[in-house]
């Protein structure tokens, strides 16, 4: 059991005076990202990340990044790590924080218990807390005796505890925990994205911030750790909403003993939602940011459609650079209605911002996904780069994500022995395949290896296909296509042939024949 609480020395519980100085336009700007290490990180997590990024950024101002990790039994390092990884990957970098230090380590949580527990005592010397030993159950009774509904919450019973009636509490062994007096007065704020919002008098209820065992809640922490880290503007998402009268009413106590400066402003960014409507889940796919840059998002695409959820450059613009986002961003003309994560869309603009690469970027960003496939070695050989060199312009222009070029790309690092005609391939060849094969051959066959090029071979398929032949252009490069790549649809025959060399691409017209039967 705690130590008995000495009543002789303990302040009638008040609420804090609401005359708090406020955040104006010339004071210097410090946002702060603070998760908890659960999981994987979240696309709506990282969105506000990047939005307390971009303000900093765009302001000149200071970035905060600290970790939340007082719940142990969810917390995890691993998940802190991939925090770390997934901001590190999209460029979001911060000043202050975990892994950079700063003037108010230490930024985890966990670690700042004693700081805690000399606020808590300033709060209880000042008054602004005050003990409360009701349970549940002796609450949910009194709201039924009176014909409330039982779970309405804590009903403010033991706001103006006599020191006999504490006494007795304590003498029957009651540990208490301690709770915020909320002002008996409406709470009105200016919300960044939201503008005005009034919580009525009594709507909220007085709430813990310290357990019976002495330790604070997160109620309590995360105001203090903004208060003393001088946050000036509270960037976080719509669900924590709710929470900031509760705040407002806190950070007056805590301006009240000396431990704030001023009021910040506060903006609520807005849901993002997935498929029907619904809050993006955890356990949907696209809600991992680690999903979409396995499947081939590259940090400007990605960073620039997280942007479009609950803001916008102008309304007829979707596509900026990191450097245009900073250029621009305002918290304030971010929406607050609810964002949609629209896969296709960002697909879509995440392959604008791949064709905005020059070659070499887009090449070097190309390579591990090939190694990844097993396609390249983890040491390149001088042949695998040369082929990579000259394939990636022929697939930069087509693909949306890395890793639809791996598939486009695949047949050029397999054995000539080793192509596979895929399923539904042969649909729509030549009445006579047999000599579309043979002529095709025939004319590569007939070019000399220092004249195998892109030129030289299309002119010589289309004279012996189309003009010989009197086939389609379709049907005449079809059995090739097919015969040096395997599928139906593949990067520009001509440039693939060149990039195979003649002797690769006479071996797999002939594997093909023998496959067909020709």
């Amino acid at each position: 059991m705690s130590d008995a609480i000495a009543t002789d020395h303990l302040p009638a519980s008040r609420a804090a005076s609401a005359d708090v100085p406020q955040v104006d336009a010339d004071t210097p700007v410090r946002v702060r990202f603070c998760p908890s290490p659960t999981g994987t990180p979240h696309v709506g997590l990282i969105r506000t990340a990047l939005f307390n990024w971009g303000w900093a950024r765009h302001t000149g101002g200071t970035l905060v990044f600290r970790i939340e990790d007082t719940d142990a039994k969810r917390d995890s390092e691993e998940s802190f790590l991939q925090l770390v990884e997934a901001m590190t990957w999209l460029g979001i970098d911060w000043d202050e924080g975990v892994q950079v230090g700063g003037p108010h380590e230490p930024y985890r949580q966990s670690q700042r218990k004693d700081i805690y527990a000399d606020v808590i005592d300033k709060l209880k010397d000042g008054g602004y807390i005050y003990p409360s030993y009701s349970t549940p159950e002796e609450t949910e009774a009194r709201h039924r005796a009176a014909g409330r509904d039982p779970k309405l919450g804590y009903d403010g019973f033991d706001r103006d505890l006599t020191a006999e009636q504490i006494a007795a509490f304590e003498a029957e062994g009651r540990v208490p925990v301690w709770r915020v007096r909320m002002p008996d007065e409406d709470i009105t704020f200016t919300d960044m994205v939201r503008g005005e919002i009034t919580f009525k008098a009594g709507s909220v209820p007085d709430f813990v911030v310290v357990r019976g065992d002495g330790s604070a809640l997160y109620t309590l922490v995360n105001p203090v750790d903004d208060a003393l880290m001088g946050i000036t503007h509270v960037l976080r998402g719509e669900d924590l909403l709710s929470s900031t009268p509760r705040q407002i009413a806190l950070y007056r106590a805590l301006y009240a003993v000396g431990v704030a400066a001023y009021m910040p402003e506060f903006g609520h960014l807005p849901y993002v939602m997935g498929q029907g409507n619904k809050k993006l889940s955890k356990r949907d796919p696209q809600a991992n940011l680690f999903h979409h840059r396995d499947n081939g998002f590259i940090r400007e695409g990605l960073l620039n459609y997280l942007a479009l959820l609950g803001w916008s450059l102008s309304a007829d613009e979707d596509i900026f650079t990191p450097e245009q986002f900073v250029e621009h961003f305002d918290v304030h003309k971010v929406l607050a209605n609810p964002a949609r994560f629209d896969e296709k869309k960002a697909v879509a603009i995440n392959g604008t911002h791949i064709r905005m690469l020059d070659e070499d970027d887009f090449r070097g960003r190309l390579l591990p996904y090939l190694q990844a496939a097993g396609l390249m070695a983890q040491e390149p050989t001088d042949r695998e780069k040369e082929i990579l060199a000259a394939a990636a312009p022929l697939v930069q222009e087509r693909v949306q994500l890395l890793g639809e070029a791996v598939d486009m790309l695949a047949f050029l690092f397999t054995a000539d022995a080793d192509i596979a005609t895929a399923e539904g391939a042969m649909k729509g060849m030549p009445a006579d395949l047999g000599a579309a094969v043979s002529a095709a051959r025939e004319a590569l066959d007939a070019l000399p290896e220092d004249g195998f090029t892109t030129e030289a071979i299309e002119q010589a398929l289309r004279a012996a296909l189309i003009d010989g032949l009197e086939l389609k252009p379709r049907q005449a490069f079809g059995p090739v296509r097919v015969a040096v790549t395997g599928k139906k649809v593949s990067p520009p025959l001509f440039e693939s042939l060149e990039i195979l060399g003649k002797a690769s691409a006479l071996a797999r017209l002939d594997r093909f024949a023998a496959e067909q039967g020709l």
